[in-house]
């Protein structure tokens, strides 16, 4: 199996480049996901950017940094994970797929970079990588979220109800959306 980091980097696309998350990073990263505005769509704030860094080894080994001119801008997760299998077929079902996330610090929204970057992951996934599918998920209230997956084609397979115990206590109805590499259009 191919790893993300196993592969060439950077990948370039028309305005931005992606590569791994490096630790030099993460104090441009703590930036925006440290906004109100944007943790309140992702798992949470931090206490502060010394806990971020400390808690930042997941992000390290699955996450891209996505930058527009020398800049980070956001950044995507690429968590490879094995499909669902009967008792048997474990192996064939081994890292075939992955769950994909996406951040992006709100000075760049409206501009398309988010779903430039989506593309260019998912072609990564469903290329180099060689993965069958991919997913993605969010709170339902995130319609920028589920629109960018929607325009680059994934279907929606779930609205579940109250699904997500929010940081303010509620808990949010999710969706989530997937796409096979055969309904790519570069696959």
């Amino acid at each position: 199996m191919t790893s993300l980091h196993d592969i060439p980097w950077p990948r370039r696309t028309e305005r931005l480049e992606l590569r791994p998350v490096l630790r030099e990073d993460l104090p441009a990263i703590w930036e925006y996901r440290r906004l109100p505005e944007v943790f309140r769509w992702i798992s949470g704030p931090h206490a502060d950017e010394a806990s971020f860094v400390a808690g930042s080894d997941r992000m390290l080994a699955r996450s891209l940094v996505v930058q527009c001119d020398g800049r980070v801008i956001g950044d995507l997760m690429v968590a490879i994970e094995d499909g669902w299998a009967q008792r048997g077929m474990e192996e064939q079902a081994r890292a075939v797929q992955a769950e994909l996330g996406w951040v992006f610090t709100p000075e760049v929204a409206g501009q398309g970079y988010a779903t430039e970057a989506v593309r260019a992951v998912i072609d990564i996934c469903f290329g180099e990588l060689g993965l069958r599918r991919v997913h993605a998920g969010c709170i339902a209230a995130n319609e920028p979220s589920w629109r960018l997956m929607e325009r680059i084609g994934m279907r929606r397979e779930e609205h579940s109800r109250a699904t997500a115990l929010h940081v303010s206590g509620q808990w949010l109805d999710g969706m989530d959306y997937g796409l096979l590499a055969e309904e790519w259009p570069t696959a």
